[in-house]
């Protein structure tokens, strides 16, 4: 059996991402934490090309609470990072946060208190307003709206990146090995105690984020094509629609031509035609291809992260 003194009541995971000198404000503002409940603080580096590795190396050497750093091998992306942290987290509630600091520790506590003091397997913050740039906010919001329909996630629960969860949750999810993670849709399909939380979000006060649109547009597509086959179905409707449609044509072909003798058909609207079935076939096509690639990525073994370097567990005392 583990020793279960040995279990720090939180763990704090945050991947790191090209962080640079923001590792100084970071780890400032968990060492002014004061709270009496043991943590850790778990470090992922996502493959960051600035020395950041080594950067939170030196500056934690004298931490005062054990200390996780984990170094992935190239860049695999927020969410696979968060789900390695997790994998190397100790504590019986789980939080992370960005390294940017708009999430304060102090707020990540709130997180994990409420999460205990609750019987939900995982709390999801709320922020009255967020301070992210607009491109990100809509697309957090497409992604909400996305989860909503494919998902059945409740309409008013808005998936933010910032949450905590029970080491029970965190333990029935990290078994995924699939080559493209989504974490919340992990969560949605592994529990239903879901529960919120209002917490501040402050400004960025160095740097910029590390989302761009090509990142947004692989998160979408791992929600679409990694945790539901609605668009599979969304296809065969469409597919059914326009045989429907096809068959309403040719019966107006055939009465024309009983009622009134054969004409000669314009060249535009055959094209037109043409070019809507044809565009709908390269549609379904291109959905059941990406399925087939995804399947294929991972059957092949297509890694979700591979780890470089792992220092586990240090403490002040250790040398």
């Amino acid at each position: 059996m583990p020793d279960m003194s040995d279990v720090p009541e939180m763990s704090f995971v945050v991947p790191l991402y090209h962080t640079g000198e923001g590792l100084y404000a970071l780890l400032d503002a968990f060492r002014a934490l004061s709270i009496p409940e043991t943590w850790e603080l778990v470090l992922v580096d996502d493959g960051s090309a600035d020395g950041t590795f080594v950067k939170a190396e030196q500056l934690t050497a004298d931490f005062p609470a054990p200390v996780t750093l984990v170094e992935l091998a190239r860049n695999y992306g927020e969410h696979a990072a968060v789900l390695e942290g997790y994998r190397h987290a100790r504590g019986r509630f789980v939080v992370n946060l960005d390294d940017d600091l708009q999430n304060p520790p102090a707020e990540a506590v709130k997180l994990l208190r409420h999460l205990r003091d609750t019987g939900a397997e995982v709390v999801y913050s709320r922020y009255a307003q967020k301070k992210h740039h607009w491109a990100r906010n809509a697309g957090s919001w497409l992604v909400n709206r996305c989860a909503t329909f494919l998902l059945g996630k409740p309409r008013d629960l808005y998936l933010s990146s910032f949450r905590a969860l029970r080491q029970e949750l965190v333990g029935r999810i990290v078994g995924y090995r699939g080559p493209y993670p989504y974490i919340d849709g992990l969560i949605l399909g592994a529990t239903c105690r879901i529960a919120t939380l209002d917490v501040a979000h402050v400004e960025r006060s160095t740097g910029r984020s590390g989302y761009t649109l090509r990142k947004l547009v692989r998160l979408a597509m791992s929600l679409l094509f990694d945790f539901s086959v609605m668009p599979l179905r969304m296809a065969s409707v469409l597919g059914m629609l326009l045989c429907a449609l096809g068959a309403l044509l040719l019966a107006e072909v055939l009465v024309e031509t009983l009622m009134v003798g054969p004409r000669q058909v314009g060249w535009g609207s055959l094209m037109g035609a043409l070019a809507v079935f044809s565009g709908a076939q390269l549609l379904m096509l291109g959905l059941i291809g990406e399925y087939i690639g995804r399947s294929f990525l991972t059957v092949s073994g297509k890694p979700q992260s591979l780890v470089r370097a792992l220092i586990s567990n240090r403490r002040p005392d250790s040398k």
